[in-house]
């Protein structure tokens, strides 16, 4: 690709974490949204897993590559601005690690996402349903708007994945660069002046 050279920039550590996550996420909001009696235990299992999931985020955001860790994670108001100048045009954005948009959108999904996972510990029986477990920890009152929560917030994750798949086949289909290889093999087309957000 003219301008773009081919890097490693994804660790392979990263990228397991990212399809384990995902497939955990689907598979917690599939048991969740179409629950019974023999599925609700696995709601329950894929949340502990996100739950540990999340916590090696957060503590890669600290040790892991320079790409993943936090400072490389949090883009400035004038990056994302001159990113927002070019997103229409049709060329690869060649931004080494995540673009200033796609960094905003990871830093939603974690928040969204450990909110979930946290309002889950709390949620109260109902019909069928087994409490978090650590229900008994709060009161009736407060569990109850934990839930209320709990099920609002699980439309919000919705809403960012599909917002997230969306942007992939933007990103594939107008702007030709492919976003999900670089998370199987590693490598990604670079705009070779790092500098640039196009």
């Amino acid at each position: 690709m003219e301008g773009l050279s081919r890097e490693k920039i994804w660790d392979p550590v990263t990228r397991v974490w990212h399809w384990v996550f995902a497939v955990a996420v689907v598979l917690g909001w599939s048991f969740g949204k179409f629950m019974s009696f023999s599925t609700i235990k696995w709601h329950f299992y894929c949340g502990y897993t996100i739950l540990g999931l999340l916590a090696f985020r957060y503590l890669w955001g600290f040790i892991g590559p320079q790409p993943i860790r936090y400072r490389a994670l949090f883009p400035t108001p004038k990056q994302v601005i001159e990113y927002l100048k070019h997103l229409a045009s049709r060329r690869p954005s060649g931004t080494p690690g995540h673009n200033p948009l796609g960094s905003l959108a990871v830093i939603a999904m974690v928040l969204l996402i450990t909110a979930q996972v946290g309002s889950g510990l709390f949620i109260v029986s109902d019909d069928y349903f087994e409490s978090g477990p650590l229900a008994y920890l709060v009161s009736d009152a407060i569990s109850n708007r934990l839930t209320w929560w709990h099920k609002l917030i699980s439309k919000m994750v919705l809403g960012i994945v599909a917002l997230h798949v969306g942007a992939i086949f933007f990103y594939l289909l107008w702007k030709k660069e492919n976003l999900i290889m670089p998370m199987i093999n590693g490598w990604k087309w670079v705009r070779d002046s790092s500098k640039s957000d196009r």
